[in-house]
């Protein structure tokens, strides 16, 4: 739907503004706030939240139905994994090779990217799927945008944090539909009880209902 679509380029603009901050080169090579994560991957893995959007609008779609997206989540390697799993060392050098060496030409490189999906991304027809080759196998266009908007959405704050700029504010259109998918996934993974008590109940609530 189109406002999904609108809600993902404005989260993509504000971490393309998170990126172009002088407080993110003036601490590319310290270590963030997420272990054995550093600044540069940590601005990497943010910036391949716009990247990954124009890379699977290019590939064609096999002939193959898409998966929802709790599937999608639950088919996903690095989910649950440890932190020195296989899929989470491979998501930390992604990040940083994807960061390059300077954080000003990284900045540059999601901006020209966020302009091209500013175009390009509302004339995508409304049952768009895209097919997803790190997983391999395929979503709708919006339910993809939503995962992009949470990885956005998670990471601004992570680096902001990490380089002591204030979190950017994220308007309703995004935090719904982000906060739609992270509840569902709390309650696939704890349950509807432990949700509704750590909402309401906090003598009763469980000690955690990370979503991820």
């Amino acid at each position: 739907m189109a406002g999904i679509r609108q809600a993902y380029l404005t989260a993509a603009a504000t971490a393309a503004e998170l990126l172009a901050d002088p407080g993110v080169p003036a601490r590319w090579a310290a270590p963030s706030v997420l272990p054995e994560f550093g600044v540069r991957g940590l601005a990497g893995h943010l910036a391949a939240q716009i990247f990954q959007v124009r890379q699977v609008l290019a590939v064609e779609v096999p002939d193959e139905p898409a998966i929802d997206l709790l599937e999608h989540y639950a088919r996903a390697s690095w989910a649950g994994a440890e932190l020195d799993d296989e899929a989470n060392v491979r998501i930390r050098q992604t990040g940083a090779e994807v960061a390059g060496s300077d954080a000003g030409a990284l900045a540059a490189r999601v901006t020209a990217t966020l302009d091209e999906l500013r175009v390009g991304l509302p004339m995508e027809r409304a049952d768009r799927l895209v097919h997803l080759p790190w997983g391999p196998w395929s979503l709708r266009l919006d339910d993809f945008l939503v995962t992009r908007m949470m990885e956005i959405a998670v990471h601004s704050d992570d680096l902001a944090v990490s380089v002591g700029l204030p979190t950017p504010e994220l308007p309703e259109e995004v935090l719904a539909p982000v906060f739609n998918l992270l509840t569902r996934l709390a309650v696939r993974r704890h349950g509807p009880t432990a949700l509704l008590r750590a909402l309401t109940r906090a003598e009763r609530a469980p000690a955690s209902i990370a979503a991820i």
